[in-house]
């Protein structure tokens, strides 16, 4: 699809469906989050180290299986279309999600929570679709615009699926959870409109090659991914710890568990509000001085985190890690976009959603394990040297996301 095909197609009604299907999807993936442990330590008499190590076999089991399984999904999707893509993945979640509120022993919901992981996919072929439609001028902003769906639904989840559970129960949100899903597959089925035309071939006449190595600029695009597995891995590794970390600087006295979801929830909030004015910035300047502004601005917000005294400080400072999450992600997959080919984007996306789950995977091993070696202030200045050695890595290993020259889509 060239530049003016998409300028007449439906992108910009796509967005806004997808959009709302994000935000659907990101409360219905988080909602369930708070609440897992305890799921778990229900199904028997637990000893609390058995129910800390099920919990954690309970959330790993599908951060593995969408790392091994997204790019076999991303491929398919390049082939048959981003549509089905939606479907299979919206009402699979749907399905594998309302099974989990049946389950009674802890290993079927081990199985179920990597059967989810077979299904996942929704936001990056959401993303994908979007990619491929929107004209290039405007790729930024659009993906940017459709980040905020998927993060602010992700910031309400919790405490959505919180206020169920404490009306309902547990298993009666995961019947709900499902029910969610099953509104984004039929808002995908009967108002995502896309004109799929496979491409068998390339120029040459072979098809094309799905090898991350047979990409014409393949350094750039896989340490792009790179990139997202260290992002992803710093602020997941916060994870673990923040609430305790609140409690530690509000000296285990006060309402701490509404001021820690307090802090939780501001990077979404900020994330909300700048994600969609850098996208507009990258798109005008060059995504890729977005991206080195971003992880210079998440380097020197995150070294504070772990020097401070005081609450609010520490509000401050989270609040500001929203608006490098803004620059972050969103300029990542905007690079990918414009430096790989167009018969390759949900093959890539899905590449970039398996170092994602990577990067969720062993941040939180990363947190728990630095906490428990050092102090939970030890874990936001790890984040902040990581966040910095994968700036220098862009910096010297492909200097030409420096340059607005590059930021141009592929034929």
């Amino acid at each position: 699809m060239d530049n003016e095909a998409r300028k007449q197609g439906p992108w910009h009604r796509n967005l806004m469906v997808l959009w709302f299907c994000t935000f659907v999807a990101g409360v219905a993936f988080s909602e369930i989050m708070p609440f897992l442990s305890l799921y778990v330590s229900s199904m028997g008499d637990f000893s609390k180290a058995q129910v800390t190590i099920y919990s954690g076999l309970v959330y790993g089991a599908d951060f593995l299986v969408v790392a091994i399984v997204s790019p076999l999904w991303g491929k398919l999707a390049d082939r048959k279309g981003r549509k089905i893509m939606l479907l299979r993945a919206s009402l699979g979640m749907a399905i594998t999600l309302s099974l989990m509120g049946l389950v009674n022993n802890v290993w079927l919901l081990v199985l179920m929570r990597g059967i989810q992981g077979i299904f996942a996919g929704y936001i990056p072929n959401a993303q994908a679709l979007i990619a491929s439609q929107t004209p290039l001028e405007k790729s930024g902003s659009a993906l940017s615009t459709l980040t905020t769906g998927s993060t602010s639904g992700m910031l309400l989840g919790p405490v959505i699926g919180g206020a169920l559970a404490q009306v309902f129960s547990i298993r009666v949100t995961f019947f709900i959870t499902g029910g969610l899903l099953f509104v984004t597959f039929l808002m995908s089925l009967f108002l995502v409109k896309e004109n799929f035309q496979p491409i068998t071939a390339g120029t040459n006449g072979q098809a094309p090659k799905y090898s991350l190595r047979a990409l014409p600029n393949s350094r750039l695009i896989i340490l792009l991914l790179i990139s997202t597995l260290i992002v992803q891995l710093g602020n997941i590794s916060i994870a673990p710890i923040i609430s305790l970390y609140v409690k530690e600087l509000m000296h285990h006295t006060g309402p701490i568990t509404i001021v820690a979801g307090i802090i939780a929830a501001l990077p979404g909030i900020s994330n909300i509000i700048a994600a969609p004015r850098l996208g507009r910035y990258g798109d005008k300047h060059g995504s890729g001085k977005v991206l080195l502004f971003g992880y210079i601005f998440a380097t020197l917000m995150y070294f504070p985190q772990g020097l401070i005294l005081n609450i609010f400080a520490l509000g401050f400072f989270r609040l500001m890690i929203g608006v490098s999450d803004g620059a972050l992600f969103p300029e990542i997959q905007t690079l990918i976009t414009k430096n790989s080919p167009v018969n390759m984007t949900s093959y890539l996306f899905s590449w970039n959603q398996s170092f994602q789950a990577l990067g969720s995977m062993f941040g939180s091993l990363l947190g728990g394990f630095i906490a428990g070696a050092f102090d939970y202030n030890t874990v936001f200045i790890s984040a902040a040297c990581l966040l910095f050695i994968n700036l220098l890595i862009l910096w010297f290993g492909a200097p030409e996301i420096r340059h607005s020259r590059h930021d141009t889509q592929m034929s």
